[in-house]
């Protein structure tokens, strides 16, 4: 047994002295350890010298760079700031403003395309004659505006539909005239809420059928104003009646208008109003008056017509309302006109009215220019878009009438019943469908479907 015990002993001796590694192998793997660890560092350091010149280039760039601005800040501060220095921006139309908005310079135009099918009855065919579906643009316009020296405002216009050049808007004015502004040129007169709110921003494709009365641009002299922080506006001018391209020769054609607007319910930066107006305008024709007016459709006969009779005197009144609350409006005017004849000696007076509501389906609603007491632009919550962005939808309706006989002037009697569609895809691009019921008093009825496709800017 004692034998057998040394020799398993011996046996476990050998076998650790085996395993066990020498010295001289244990010195082999420290120093190959060791020449790592050098390499290591080696290359540590290798990189830190490229990083350190890489941030070396990166401050040497940044200081030339901050001594060229220096430079260019220095040679403006030597120059100076002037009528030349302008930055340009897009704000619904381009934008042209010096650094000191002592001048500036805006360019916009618009174009309506219009199309339009009708069918009438045989009562308004031989009376008006047979109406054709049509399509045309309604308006082709380019206009520049903007302010010279901080108090001088100027605007031009031109119209290019039908083919030729109408002039829309030639003024001057100062914004700082000692009683109120000062307008001078060719301009609309300030009569009606609808007549003043640009066709950009009506809710139909064309204005209600009293718009007849409503004087439109002429050439004169306007003082102008809002009062008690926006909350109401007035405007008065002397007038001569002009063609589309600012000319007017006779004896006549004299005429003062006015209007006052109110807003005794303004919150919500506009999203809920209260309008309240009235205008009225003197006139002095050149020894005539005409009357005639379309259903609410540009391309149609006019369905009502006084002709031209002898007078030397009208006098228009226009009162209008228009109520906002949230997505909701509603509109309305009345306009009267008396008008002295110098062939019977006897007064005639016509009249007409409209009342129109609108709703967004989508949460929009209609935006009020507080400081012209007028409508202003549609925009919508999210523009029409491939992601999903569905634009502003409007539904509206109206209904109008305009009574044209008095007297021994037969003119008629027209009413309208409106419906429309609006597709608002962003604020400078919509869509419009108005379907539209014409009935001629005692005489006979039209249903017209119109479309149209308006870009602005």
């Amino acid at each position: 047994m004692a034998k057998n015990r040394h020799s398993v002993l011996l046996a476990l001796g050998l076998l650790l002295l085996l395993l066990w590694p020498s010295e001289n192998a244990r010195a082999d793997e420290a120093s190959e350890l060791k020449q790592q660890i050098q390499e290591q560092s080696q290359k540590l350091r290798e990189m830190q010298e490229k990083v350190d010149q890489l941030e070396a280039r990166q401050r040497l760039k940044e200081k030339s760079l901050t001594e060229k601005i220096e430079q260019v800040q220095e040679k403006q501060k030597e120059v100076g700031s002037g009528p030349s220095d302008f930055r340009v921006f897009w704000k619904e139309g381009l934008n042209f403003t010096t650094q000191d908005d002592q001048f500036k310079l805006k360019i916009g135009g618009r174009i309506q395309n219009d199309w339009m099918w009708i069918g009438e009855d045989e009562g308004l065919k031989s009376d008006v004659g047979e109406q054709e579906d049509g399509v045309e643009f309604r308006r082709a316009r380019l206009y520049f505006s903007g302010l010279i020296y901080d108090n001088l405002e100027y605007k031009l216009q031109f119209d290019f539909a039908g083919g030729d050049a109408d002039l829309k808007d030639a003024y001057l004015g100062l914004t700082d005239f000692p009683i109120g502004k000062l307008r001078i040129g060719h301009f609309k007169e300030p009569f009606s809420l609808e007549e003043l709110t640009s066709s950009k921003y009506t809710t139909f494709l064309e204005r209600a059928l009293p718009n007849v009365f409503a004087p439109s641009r002429n050439t004169g002299f306007m003082l102008y104003d809002s009062i008690l922080d926006d909350r109401m506006t007035w405007s008065a001018g002397l007038f001569r009646d002009t063609d589309d391209y600012g000319e007017g020769v006779d004896d006549g054609g004299y005429n003062v208008t006015g209007r006052i607007t109110a807003q005794p319910i303004y919150e919500e930066k506009g999203a809920r109003l209260l309008h309240l107006g009235a205008g009225y305008s003197y006139r002095n024709p050149d020894d005539s008056v005409r009357y005639r007016q379309r259903p609410e459709a540009h391309l149609t006969s006019r369905f009502v017509d006084t002709g031209t009779f002898a007078a030397d005197q009208t006098d228009l009144l226009g009162l209008e309302a228009a109520w906002v609350d949230g997505p909701f409006s509603l509109q309305g005017e009345y306009m009267f006109a008396n008008v002295d004849r110098i062939d019977s000696g006897a007064n005639v007076d016509f009249d007409g009215f409209y009342v129109q509501a609108s709703y967004f389906l989508t949460g929009e609603h209609r935006r009020y220019k507080a400081s012209s007491g007028t409508f202003s632009r549609v925009k919508p919550k999210e523009n029409f878009s491939r992601s999903g962005g569905r634009g502003a939808w409007e539904i509206a309706a109206r209904y109008s009438e305009l009574d044209l006989n008095d007297g021994s002037i037969t003119g008629g009697k027209l009413s309208n019943i409106t419906a429309g569609l609006n597709w608002y895809l962003n604020p400078n691009t919509r869509l419009m469908w108005n379907y539209i019921h014409a009935d001629k008093d005692d005489v006979g009825e039209a249903d017209m479907l119109l479309m149209r496709l308006q870009v602005d800017f």
